[in-house]
């Protein structure tokens, strides 16, 4: 048998099992918030679903060219973003604590009015949007070069089958096939990791000695996660939706859990393109090694992409589909059917930038860049502001940052000679904007009542 009859073997064999073992959602509550017998995720469940949910294709990948790029200081700088988990789960237990709110959209309708819910909606819908190309054309790189028939083809059907399990169960599908799928991610990570370590005698001082722990070589995009993790979190409903369907008590246990696993996770797969780095193999980090292994390790990459892929997915569609029928109607119950028809939506909109050959980092620096006006909204959620300083904060947060990202800053503003030593600094500049803007208004517009 082929080595590409086998990986469609195995891409189909898993999305099948996913569709069996989905339980069939026929309420709301089971649909939208994944419960099962009016029961909350544990914390088992809710932490499989926070880490895996976050070990998106794209990220696995490009935490493995980092690794390639600049040794264990660019595994270590994109484990940076997973500081997001715990910034993340402290301010939404403190929100739902001290304020009650039962939602993000909740929250914002309340303190900042219905335009804030259009603004920030926007935002989440671009994010989810991405989310889907961003992950399948990862999958269509292990079955033929970008733009190729079979690349394609693959990418339709691995979209396909997903969407078809999601349908089933919404929410609860995309928890329950989490905990299985988080198990074979670390299986997966386990095996290839046995497969590359042998070759330096099992020790690890060749991978943790690799780059330099300098601004130009790496640092500068260390940096870049650690400012954007206190914003970039909540312009992802699939992170956040998770902290409003447990107990607090679960529920931060799960996000600080999350984070440390998470982190982990992508520390060890840039291991992959230290080896690479290690070997100066070239192209796709994933795709190198597992080629200069052998087929077994390009089945157990393939599979491993898959998986973390379909996870990503399926809370992309929830996610959205709660979007639709929940927070933005208005009607009395929320429609399974509506969405269901939300996550088809999403499917087909998602896919259509495949056929434009995009890049999956740009779906995480430049997105982090735009949203860096969150930042305050959320980390001062209890400050008494106006309700015009969301949109000073957000939306001249994304006007700033999207004109210094795409109109070069002068040399001397940029921080060090490195790759993201420009983005580091567009970054800084926003982020400093973003905070001024909301402690000024929270100085001098003091509003008169707080609804």
């Amino acid at each position: 048998m082929s080595t590409t009859l086998l990986q469609w073997a195995l891409v189909l064999a898993s999305s099948i099992t996913l569709f069996f073992v989905s339980p069939l959602a026929r309420t709301a509550a089971e649909f939208f918030r994944g419960a099962r017998n009016e029961r909350a995720p544990n914390t088992v469940f809710l932490t499989s679903s926070l880490v895996i949910s976050w070990l998106f294709a794209k990220s696995i990948t490009n935490a493995a060219n980092l690794g390639q790029r600049f040794g264990l200081v660019g595994g270590v700088a994109y484990a940076g973003y997973y500081l997001s988990f715990l910034v993340a789960g402290f301010v939404i237990v403190s929100m739902r604590n001290k304020g009650g709110y039962r939602s993000i959209h909740h929250f914002l309708e309340s303190k900042f009015g219905a335009s804030a819910v259009v603004v920030f909606t926007v935002l989440i819908m671009i994010r989810l949007y991405n989310e889907i190309w961003s992950n399948t054309i990862v999958i269509g790189s292990y079955f033929g070069p970008q733009g190729s028939t079979d690349y394609y083809m693959a990418i339709l059907v691995f979209t396909a089958l997903t969407l078809a399990y999601t349908l089933k169960g919404g929410m609860s599908s995309s928890i329950m096939t989490d905990v299985i799928q988080l198990s074979l991610f670390v299986a997966l990570l386990t095996v290839i990791l046995g497969f590359i370590l042998p070759h330096y005698g099992g020790s690890l001082t060749p991978f943790v000695s690799s780059g330099r722990w300098e601004l130009n070589q790496g640092g500068d995009l260390l940096l870049v996660a650690l400012v954007q993790c206190f914003s970039y979190p909540f312009h992802d409903p699939v992170l956040t939706d998770r902290g409003f369907i447990s107990d607090t008590r679960t529920t931060l246990r799960a996000y600080l859990w999350a984070g440390a696993i998470g982190s982990a996770c992508i520390i060890f797969f840039s291991f992959v393109g230290i080896f690479a780095k290690l070997n100066a193999l070239t192209g796709e980090a994933p795709v190198a090694v597992a080629q200069y292994v052998g087929v077994p390790m390009l089945l157990m990459m393939n599979l491993i992409m898959v998986t973390s892929a379909s996870a990503t997915l399926d809370s992309a569609m929830a996610s959205f589909s709660k979007l639709i029928s929940i927070d933005l109607s208005r009607a009395a119950e929320p429609s399974v059917r509506r969405g269901r028809w939300a996550m088809v939506v999403l499917a087909v909109l998602g896919t259509i930038p495949v056929f434009f050959d995009p890049a999956i980092l740009s779906a995480t620096t430049i997105s982090g860049t735009l949203v860096l006006g969150l930042a305050p909204v959320f980390l001062c959620w209890n400050v008494r502001v106006p309700r015009l300083t969301f949109h000073l904060s957000v939306v001249g947060g994304l006007l700033l940052g999207g004109f210094l990202t795409f109109f070069p800053l002068p040399e001397s503003w940029r921080l060090g000679g490195g790759a993201y030593g420009s983005l580091l600094s567009v970054n800084l500049i926003t982020t400093a904007y973003c905070f001024l803007v909301f402690a000024g208004s929270a100085l001098l517009f003091q509003p008169k009542t707080h609804d």
